[in-house]
């Protein structure tokens, strides 16, 4: 079980730890000391906290296999936040090369993820 996060910790070292996590249970405790330490550095409520921390936790999967985005996307309920839904092992969804594509160039044009 995770204690509590130090309030100073880099993006590797609070989201890289929860891309290895197979484990419900281990998964449930993890996301809630990311989402303690989010209410200790700025998160206004709980609900923020977890809001952000999905986000976080499913951008951070992007950088990692399709295999890690299902499991970030079961384990903790989060999606990329521009590459969306990652499916699931039966069934993925890969985005492709000009998906990606098209998706940083919006971010880029105007600030906000494309919309489906």
């Amino acid at each position: 079980m995770p204690g509590l996060l130090p309030e100073k910790i880099t993006i590797r070292e609070k989201y890289a730890p929860a891309m290895e996590i197979e484990d419900q249970a281990e998964a449930d405790a993890y996301f809630q000391a990311c989402v303690e330490h989010a209410l200790r550095t700025g998160a206004k409520t709980r609900a923020e906290g977890e809001r952000v921390e999905r986000l976080n936790l499913g951008y951070f999967a992007g950088y990692y296999s399709q295999e890690t985005r299902m499991r970030v996307q079961r384990l903790y309920g989060a999606v990329h936040p521009y590459l969306g839904d990652a499916g699931t092992p039966d069934a993925p969804i890969e985005p492709t090369v000009d998906q990606c594509f098209a998706a940083g160039r919006e971010l880029a044009e105007t600030g906000s993820a494309p919309k489906d």
